[in-house]
């Protein structure tokens, strides 16, 4: 543990590090990676997919009656509940079998769950919280609204388009939340400006994953699995510069692709 936050804090690894594992160490280590792609491509066959989509639940939202421009009420007052086709429950899954796997008793597992979950409560509320903030600005048309207003950029939008995925991921920590947040607003825009709603909301997640690496929730991740609690400042400092710089090169590539230097990699 000590070679490792030495090899963090200072960015040179340590010759303890350089110790050849067993080969039955070295598949226990790769096993749940193994099993996630095993999950969830087990999850893609038509005979699991459908058993897992007839398990999803809808429900009207109770009190929740919003209508479109044609009086129509829209797809969210739905709520759609996949139990078991969602990311979560897959990964769920799969750590329970990687517990099973590993040999690792199911009451020790359970406890590592929930010191886990305690452990990232901020960070759930965080990511619940602005989930439902970007409910409440896309079906009360607030998106839409800064959408035609932010629009004015022209085409100086494509550069800045990653920017706003970016800073939504640093914040929430969650590009899911990032899109939800953001993306009606770059589609909205997009179609004002004459850009590719397409690429501007790829350009939002594509800017959302950069920002993954100096979010609060993932920089206490990282320090806390090497032994680094408290010093998530020092680890933000040598991430930053690699994530501003990662993402310039980003919105560069979208303003390329908005033109015709780049424009050939569209569909």
């Amino acid at each position: 543990a000590a070679s490792v936050r030495a090899a963090v804090l200072t960015g040179v690894r340590s010759e303890d590090l350089d110790v050849r594992d067993s080969r039955r160490e070295t598949v226990r280590a790769y096993a749940p990676y193994g099993l996630i792609i095993v999950v969830f491509s087990l999850a893609q066959i038509p005979p699991f997919k459908d058993w897992a989509a007839a398990a999803t639940q809808s429900f009207d939202w109770p009190l929740l009656n919003v209508a479109g421009p044609d009086g129509k009420p829209v797809g969210g007052n739905v709520l759609t509940l996949p139990l078991v086709a969602t990311g979560g429950t897959l990964v769920l899954l799969a750590g329970a079998v990687t517990a099973a796997v590993l040999g690792v008793r199911a009451r020790a597992a359970v406890k590592e769950w929930l010191a886990t979950v305690h452990e990232l409560r901020f960070a759930i509320l965080t990511v619940t919280s602005v989930l439902g903030l970007a409910y409440v600005m896309n079906l009360s048309g607030q998106a839409a609204t800064i959408g035609h207003f932010v629009a004015a950029a022209g085409a100086g939008l494509a550069f800045l388009s990653p920017v706003l995925g970016w800073f939504g991921v640093a914040v929430s920590g969650s590009d899911t939340s990032a899109n939800a947040l953001f993306g009606a607003l770059q589609v909205t825009a997009a179609q004002q400006s004459g850009l590719s709603p397409e690429l501007l909301a790829a350009a939002n997640s594509s800017g959302g994953v950069l920002g993954k690496m100096i979010s609060p929730q993932n920089l206490t991740i990282a320090c806390a699995a090497v032994g680094l609690a408290g010093r998530e400042g020092d680890l933000l400092r040598k991430v930053l510069p690699w994530s501003l710089l990662l993402l310039l090169v980003m919105c560069l590539i979208v303003l390329g692709q908005s033109t015709a230097v780049l424009g050939w990699m569209l569909p």
